[in-house]
């Protein structure tokens, strides 16, 4: 008897939809201690570390994203595992990249270490934590697309993702606000709550993945060859496009969680004011994006965001040391950040779903390795940029905080708020340029939610699964 296909409106269950996002915050919140919050400061400010080489170290490191992200993301396409090609190295890389997490804090060769083997520590750790990050992260960020196919089950996903994304925006600041080690301090207490943060963060990753589950028939669908793979990434109009702003997204997080540490700690400005103002207008941003996007579309909606963020970040460059400015523009921060973790990932998708019908595959993997190449060395840049700022207007790491010069506060402001302000706007007008917009994209979006369903049944057949008579 022929098999009768039942059309039903896509739809992932509540449990997956918030277990995939607790293993995004949780890992999310493992890396903005190491990339954006605390590394820099722990070798620098803490244990003595040269700025210059730490800056080094970050530049090393953008080479070395080169090379592993791409490599990941075309190794992750091809893989054939029951669990499917993403949740393995989620469920698997997650006690190691725990482990990776800790060792990193450990003070390798006693408080008097030299400067090149607190150079190789922070080389080699970091290397580590960053191939591990590259393959879980990756693997976590690429599911809500092997999970759903339609920007409305898409849109349930992050949804929840931008409600738990709060965790790696609010708790490593605040964390990291108690519990920083201050120069010449006892760091035992430092070391023990990252070894047991370390240990929540990788158990509640691990055990995410027995809570979602992907769509096996991508994986049955035979890959492009690696450099071709590469290449018709980049012939992807709308990839292009895309990359500016996920490049600026990238660096401006960055920049802003590393600069907003140094920033609370010598200007006399309510942190709570700050925080406030930033987490109303991340919560103010979720419920402006998720309820414009179906009336503007993804794009209209991210040259507001890119708008706004740009303006938050100029007016902090020219009126940061007065608290209504401030509060402002950490409500535009807040807002860019909501818009960045909401819109981002969507346009994502879109770019996937274009290549999917320009080739006839699915290549989240490949997409996400190539965006990492390129947007992964914004946060050696915007690291680095930082340090270079600090240096040039005479930060002195080892005072204490609150202790800065007006040049230097003057340097904490232009290396927290100058480039991610320029970027953003750049970002703002390359979006007129984004093509996937309009009733033509809708329409192809549509057939490719009938196609998947193809597939899905054309896979369970031949499984021996029969559809409902």
């Amino acid at each position: 008897m022929e098999a009768k296909e039942i059309l039903v409106e896509e739809r992932v269950p509540l449990k997956s939809r918030i277990w995939v996002s607790v293993a995004d915050a949780s890992c999310a919140m493992l890396n903005t201690f190491v990339v954006s919050v605390g590394l820099t400061y722990y070798f620098t400010s803490f244990r003595g570390m040269n700025a210059e080489l730490a800056a080094t170290v970050w530049l090393l490191f953008g080479i070395w994203n080169a090379i592993n992200d791409p490599l990941f993301g075309y190794i992750s396409d091809r893989t054939q595992n029951k669990l499917g090609r993403r949740i393995p190295y989620i469920r698997y890389g997650a006690p190691i990249i725990g482990l990776a997490f800790i060792l990193s804090w450990l003070i390798i060769g006693g408080p008097n270490a030299s400067q090149t083997l607190m150079f190789i520590q922070m080389t080699l750790l970091l290397f580590i934590f960053d191939a591990l990050y590259t393959a879980i992260a990756t693997s976590i960020y690429v599911m809500p697309f092997e999970m759903a196919v339609s920007n409305k089950a898409r849109s349930s996903i992050f949804i929840w993702k931008i409600i738990f994304s709060v965790f790696p925006l609010a708790v490593p600041l605040v964390l990291w606000g108690f519990i920083k080690p201050e120069p010449g301090s006892d760091p035992q207490t430092f070391i023990l709550i990252m070894t047991g943060f370390g240990i929540i963060m990788a158990a509640l990753v691990f055990f995410s993945t027995f809570f979602y589950w992907e769509k096996h028939y991508q994986q049955e669908e035979k890959q492009l060859p690696f450099l071709k793979s590469i290449k018709e990434c980049f012939t992807n109009r709308s990839f292009i496009v895309f990359e500016v702003i996920s490049f600026t997204i990238i660096y401006v997080q960055t920049s802003l969680m590393l600069g907003l540490n140094y920033y609370l700690s010598e200007f006399s400005i309510s942190p709570i004011a700050v925080y406030g103002s930033l987490g109303v207008g991340i919560v103010g941003g979720i419920f402006l994006f998720v309820n414009v996007r179906e009336k503007w579309g993804v794009k209209k909606s991210t040259i507001f965001m890119s708008a706004v963020f740009s303006i938050g970040c100029f007016m902090i460059l020219g009126l940061g040391r007065e608290l209504i400015p401030t509060m402002i523009g950490a409500f535009c921060f807040g807002i860019g950040f909501a818009g960045g973790m909401y819109l981002i990932p969507m346009m994502n998708g879109d770019v996937v779903d274009m290549d999917e019908h320009r080739t006839g595959l699915r290549r989240e993997g490949m997409y996400a390795g190539v965006n990492s190449l390129i947007t992964k060395p914004a946060i050696s840049l915007a690291n680095s940029g930082f340090l270079w700022f600090l240096s040039a207007y005479g930060y002195n790491f080892a005072a204490s905080s609150g202790s800065q010069s007006a040049r230097a506060e003057t340097g904490i402001l232009m290396g927290w708020v100058l480039v991610p302000g320029i970027l953003l706007a750049v970002s703002f007008a390359s979006l007129f340029f984004y093509p996937l917009a309009g009733k033509k994209w809708d329409e192809i979006k549509k057939k490719l939610s009938q196609i998947h369903i193809e597939k899905e049944k054309n896979l369970m057949v031949a499984k021996g699964i029969r559809f409902e008579e």
